[in-house]
């Protein structure tokens, strides 16, 4: 796999300190409350473990699935539901972690599913935010990393299901994915 990446972006040192920051940060903000925090399958899982296991406040755990890819490399701008929250969210404080914010459609979808439902507050958090390629306006609350408009793969983001479980985010070799 290393061999299809052209460059580390991000190394695993450096994803490891942001993820204290970013848990140190919500741990302070949600003081004296137990926020629910929503894994986005697939590619969030990596982010969402080790912020979890970084954070010191209670916290409870859910996961939903959603896509706008396919195996392509740009998002396709139709968002399916695949798994939902497995309990109801009304009054809860809501964390959505997600790994990058892209096209934006995904996360813009599930925020206003979300808020549908009446939770006390829906916030994201993305380890990546690749701004450059936002169709839809979407912000992260809390970000890991700017993202330059690179294909990246590792620490959970993947290319055609391949790639996940890269310790770093790297830049995927054109070739790879221009087939």
């Amino acid at each position: 796999m290393h061999q299809d990446v052209e460059s580390i972006m991000f190394s695993k040192e450096q994803i490891q300190t942001r993820i204290a920051e970013l848990a140190a940060q919500l741990d302070s903000e949600y003081a004296g409350k137990t926020p629910l925090m929503v894994g986005i399958l697939k590619g969030s899982v990596m982010f969402y473990a080790d912020l979890l296991r970084a954070m010191t406040i209670p916290v409870e755990m859910d996961f939903m699935a959603i896509s706008s890819y396919g195996a392509g490399a740009k998002s396709s701008g139709e968002v399916k539901l695949i798994k939902d929250l497995d309990r109801k969210i009304e009054g809860r404080d809501v964390i959505i972690v997600e790994d990058i914010i892209d096209s934006g459609y995904t996360l813009s979808y599930l925020k206003r599913m979300l808020y549908s439902r009446k939770p006390s507050s829906v916030k994201i958090c993305a380890l990546l935010d690749k701004y450059s390629r936002r169709v839809v306006p979407i912000e992260a609350d809390y970000k890991g990393f700017d993202c330059e408009d690179e294909f990246v793969v590792g620490f959970g983001l993947d290319y055609a299901e391949r790639y996940r479980n890269l310790p770093y985010i790297g830049i995927l070799k054109r070739s790879v994915y221009e087939k």
